[in-house]
């Protein structure tokens, strides 16, 4: 119960350096300590306690390690010592002491500790001997490190600089990796180091230890060889020869090409042979590849072929020619007279053999247009000279027609066109108007002319003169356009009309007025009804600018809106703008409908009446019952002549409109 006060010490000490450090319990600046990797290190937390008796009291003394307790002993002393015997990179981190007694808590100030270097890396290589083409498996592990770490793996070859991987690995103390035996790789030595990052700075450990790896070759480097090795000439057989040493015939493949173009392959074999006559094309470079798995191995020849003779050549007396006439063709090799001959024409689908001579001689068609070649063969080599293009012309048939209406419309444009029935393309076409050229154009058979805008005094005609190669020289066609008997005037404001207009009795006639202001004849007239969609009620083609429809006799279904539409040759439909009709009752119509309404009324008032006069009389010997029977009947048999006479009239009503 009595009162006490203690304070609380954080002391550290590194053992193998002698030396020791103390925190009071309220210091204001945060001690770094740096302890090298592997070295004992203590955390000592020592309490300075004030009390006013003597008597035994117990410490609870706690170490906390980035906030996480680490460490927790109970003594009665005033101190406490937390043991790391070997200090790894791991135990790096801020150190805090608590210490609890007589029902109170005091802290230390907190202290960070840095664990300087790593452990050294230990290297293993899965195997210690490969072959070419293969890969070596490499581990390095840091033993007692803490992830995430950095790995770096090296290749050492001699005399040359080292290849590097590195793996980062957030959750393990190691790592793997494969490394390619290359071509030349014959001794190979591997090693590794670690990196950590510590506040913001990377540490790197010492590198591991260095794990030798020996190479084998699977196969050796090809041998090539051509025979002959030398003096070849076009004509001749030349033999390739390619061969390897093979350690373990398995899966080898050996490979000759030229120009990236395989000519041969084998598999599972030691020698590969390729024969050939060579040609000119021949010359060149040479390539043997051996593979077996990922390893390969190359070797190059050039081989250079002579030429036996120069390509032909193939001359024409002439490259353009009417047709009917007469083509020679001639097939040369410089210096060189005995060869096997041919003259041919090229096509798509395989070239045609004409003669197999040196010389040819034609009469030609506008067909034979195209490329004529030919072929010359001297011990098994066959060249190709160039192509000659021959142009054979076709005399011109022409022809000159207007494109689109029978008429010509003002202010409407005119397309002519130019066509040539026979005759070689390419042709130019010349459109005239009058003596001026208006367009010129170069085309294979036809060629189009516009004339945008026909205007009433356009009285000149047009002419189209065409012209290839052809000897017969320009072919000329004349068409003249007589603009005022044929000529197209468009239609321009159409209207409607009505008689009556507006409001028509029910049963009554309508006749209906569709004229236009101006406009070629004839002209098409159409008069619509328009509802949910067009009705089209009459039709009419007339010489004349307005036309008359009647409408013999209107109903209430008539009601609604009219227009009417005009055309003619320049193929322009107008529209009228449009009327209203609507349809009433007729006079004798509302004749019938206030006789219905009014004859009951009579009736019933005619009843009231009678009911009222009997009631009045007294003293009368007759029965109120009978009375009311009696006039009743007269009543409807009165109401019954009324109504037959109001039919009679219906009906003759209807026969008289009828007949009018």
């Amino acid at each position: 119960d009595s009162k006490q006060g203690f304070t609380v010490i954080f002391q550290f000490i590194q053992t193998s350096l002698n030396t020791k450090l103390c925190s009071p319990l309220k210091s204001s600046v945060q001690p770094s300590v740096k302890v090298k990797n592997g070295a004992r290190m203590s955390v000592v937390c020592r309490a300075d306690i004030s009390k006013s008796t003597d008597f035994q009291l117990k410490h609870n003394f706690t170490v906390f390690k980035n906030g996480k307790p680490v460490f927790t002993t109970i003594s009665d002393r005033e101190g406490a010592q937390y043991e790391i015997p070997v200090a790894r990179s791991s135990d790096t981190g801020e150190y805090e002491c608590t210490v609890e007694a007589g029902g109170k808590t005091k802290s230390s100030d907190s202290l960070h500790v840095w664990i300087t270097g790593m452990t050294k890396p230990i290297l293993t290589a899965e195997e210690k001997e490969v072959l070419e083409g293969e890969v070596v498996k490499l581990r390095c592990e840091l033993p007692e490190e803490v992830p995430p770490l950095y790995f770096f793996f090296r290749k050492i070859k001699m005399n040359s600089t080292p290849k590097e991987k590195h793996v980062y690995e957030p959750y393990r103390n190691f790592s793997e990796v494969t490394f390619s035996v290359e071509e030349g790789d014959n001794i190979l030595y591997f090693d590794c180091f670690g990196k950590r990052s510590v506040l913001l700075q990377f540490e790197s450990s010492e590198h591991s230890n260095r794990t030798l790896v020996t190479v084998k070759e699977p196969f050796i480097k090809p041998t090539l060889n051509a025979k002959p090795s030398g003096n070849i000439t076009e004509g001749d057989r030349i033999h390739f020869e390619c061969s390897t040493v093979v350690a373990r015939m398995r899966d080898i493949e050996i490979i000759l090409q030229k120009n990236k173009t395989i000519l041969k392959s084998v598999q599972d074999e030691k020698i590969l042979k390729y024969s050939a006559v060579a040609t000119l094309e021949d010359s060149g470079e040479y390539l043997c590849k051996v593979e077996q798995g990922r390893a390969s191995k190359t070797t190059k020849l050039n081989v250079v072929v002579s030429e036996l003779f120069p390509k032909p050549i193939l001359s024409a007396s002439t490259s353009n020619l009417d047709e009917n006439k007469e083509l020679t063709l001639s097939c040369s090799i410089s210096g060189f007279r005995k060869a096997n001959f041919s003259i041919l024409r090229k096509n798509s689908n395989g070239d045609i053999s004409l003669k197999n001579s040196r010389n040819l001689t034609m009469r030609v068609n506008v067909n034979d247009t195209g490329s004529f070649i030919c072929k010359a063969e001297v011990k098994g080599i066959v060249k190709e000279s160039k192509p000659v293009m021959i142009n054979i012309y076709g005399e011109l048939i022409q022809r000159l027609r207007s494109h689109g209406l029978p008429e010509v419309v003002l202010g409407k444009p005119l397309r002519l066109i130019c066509r040539s029935a026979m005759g070689t393309p390419p042709i130019t076409f010349r459109f005239h108007k009058g003596n001026e050229v208006k367009t010129i154009v170069t085309n294979d058979t036809y060629a189009t002319f516009l004339d945008e805008n026909i205007r009433q005094n356009d009285k000149k005609g047009y002419k189209c003169d065409a012209r290839n190669n052809h000897s017969s020289g320009m072919k000329t066609m004349l068409i003249l356009i007589s603009f005022v008997p044929s000529s197209v005037v468009p239609i321009r404001s159409a209207s409607l009309g009505s008689i009556p207009y507006g409001e028509v009795e029910d049963g009554h006639e309508t006749a209906f007025l569709c004229s236009v202001k101006e406009g070629s004849w004839p002209i098409h007239f159409r008069i619509f009804r328009k509802t949910d969609h067009e009705v089209l009620l009459f039709e009419t083609s007339e010489n004349a600018d307005r036309i008359v429809w009647r409408k013999k006799a209107m109903s209430r279904q008539d009601t609604g809106t009219y227009y009417c539409m005009a055309s003619n040759r320049a193929n322009v439909d107008v529209k009228s703008h449009p009327i209203t009709i609507s349809v009433i009752l007729a006079v004798w119509q509302k004749g019938v409908i206030a006789a219905s309404v009014l004859i009951p009324i009579a009736g019933a008032v005619t009843f009231a009446s009678w009911w009222f006069l009997c009631k009045k009389k007294k003293g009368n010997e007759w029965s109120p019952s009978i009375c009311l029977v009696t006039n009743v009947l007269q009543l409807n048999l009165h109401l019954f002549q009324e109504q037959r006479l109001v039919g009679l009239r219906l009906q003759e009503m209807t026969r008289y409109k009828l007949k009018n």
